[in-house]
């Protein structure tokens, strides 16, 4: 617990818990994944939210762990719906395999805590070749979110009810390399600083979640995204750390948070109506709070976005395919995966989504002679070049 902590303009403080901040709160009709749930603020997270009724998705590496973490919520709280998958952040492929069974299994989605974490281990690259702590923390992170947002906007449009994704930062963002985002230098083992390329991983949570807000408003959908400060707590992130580890049990009780406190501002942050339209802000001890100037950089945050864009790009799409509009059917060109991923608007009365697609002869609409190229969400289809397609196109006007 804080000392002298006083109340902030939310009515809480540093020493409000997750249970305090949602009392009252009542999420039965909303569904939740939290990365890093086997442990920590994770865990707490997603044993708070259980009790206000969320149906809450556990994305975890070790699913043993998962298994012992739900039983215990569920001898607490028999009602609780709660679920794990098998998730780890460091690695796109399993970030993709996630997202994919996930959407199957076709659950709505309300909320998306992108929680999980490694803090200022020593340099070390993930599975995909990128220094792990941005891999893990950033990039990990920003690929579920994209992977998964249609299926929030989906919710969010079908339950009128808004979506928030929560993005749990750091003030560690403040201690992070001068540049802020080392773009030329991420897997840089000569120059790497542990403590440096936490607060460079935690940055990059706040410009991600400051890009997204300016995506998503631009999309008009009913989307909120916003990162916090879940205090500084004795959890296992500090276990690369054995000076640090040793002042934890000399000063802990008296300088940090418990878990209970932790996972407050997470909480407050995803089920509180104070919160209802925020989005893009940075929240501490679930009051606003400010972050440095790099962290409201809109141009490093755009930057960073791009730089995201370009390193999750291959796990974020299907394999390259066209389709061809003619008379009265649509040829497939190329081979087509069986999953097929449509995004965004195609010229100014751009395809919004497709519905009701047949695999038969065409004989329906007419399309002028254009070739238009999609990106990568979901529609399963029969995956032979030549075959004709039929299907209902939706406009946006």
């Amino acid at each position: 617990m804080w000392p002298f902590s006083t109340k902030g303009p939310s009515g809480f403080s540093s020493s409000s818990t997750a249970e305090q901040v949602t009392e009252g709160l009542h999420g039965t009709a909303l569904t939740a994944i939290v990365t890093g749930a086997s442990s920590g603020i994770g865990t707490e997270t997603t044993r708070v939210l259980a009790l206000r009724g969320v149906h809450v998705i556990m994305g975890v590496r070790n699913m043993i762990v998962a298994k012992d973490v739900k039983e215990t919520i569920l001898k607490e709280i028999p009602s609780a719906k709660v679920d794990a998958m098998e998730l780890d952040l460091s690695s796109m492929e399993s970030v993709k395999k996630f997202a994919s069974e996930f959407k199957s299994s076709g659950l709505p989605l309300n909320i998306l805590i992108n929680n999980a974490g490694i803090m200022a281990c020593p340099f070390q690259l993930s599975k995909d070749k990128i220094e792990q702590q941005f891999a893990t923390n950033h990039l990990g992170h920003f690929l579920l979110t994209n992977l998964l947002l249609d299926t929030m906007k989906k919710t969010s449009r079908e339950t009128k009810k808004e979506g928030r994704i929560v993005n749990v930062s750091s003030e560690a963002h403040r201690f992070t390399y001068s540049e802020g985002i080392r773009f030329d230098k991420i897997n840089d083992e000569s120059s790497y600083n542990n403590w440096r390329a936490y607060g460079q991983s935690k940055l990059a949570n706040i410009l991600h979640t400051n890009e997204l807000t300016r995506r998503l408003k631009e999309d008009g959908v009913d989307i909120t995204a916003n990162s916090l400060h879940p205090g500084t707590i004795a959890t296992n992130l500090f276990r690369h750390n054995s000076a640090v580890n040793g002042l934890i049990n000399v000063f802990g009780r008296l300088m940090l948070k418990n878990v209970q406190q932790g996972a407050a501002t997470t909480c407050y942050v995803a089920l509180h109506p104070q919160v209802k339209g925020i989005s893009g802000k940075y929240f501490s001890d679930s009051n606003l709070a400010k972050t440095t100037s790099q962290g409201t950089d809109a141009d490093l945050a755009k930057k960073l976005w791009d730089f995201s864009i370009k390193l999750t790009n291959k796990f974020a799409k299907d394999n390259v395919f066209y389709f061809e509009f003619r008379a009265d059917h649509c040829l497939v060109k190329s081979h087509v995966s069986r999953e097929i991923l449509l995004r965004g608007q195609v010229g100014l009365h751009g395809l919004y989504k497709f519905s009701n697609l047949l695999f038969q002869p065409a004989n329906s609409y007419c399309f002028s002679s254009t070739i238009y190229y999609f990106p990568s969400t979901c529609i399963n289809i029969a995956s032979t070049p030549g075959s004709l397609f039929i299907w209902c196109l939706h406009f946006r006007h």
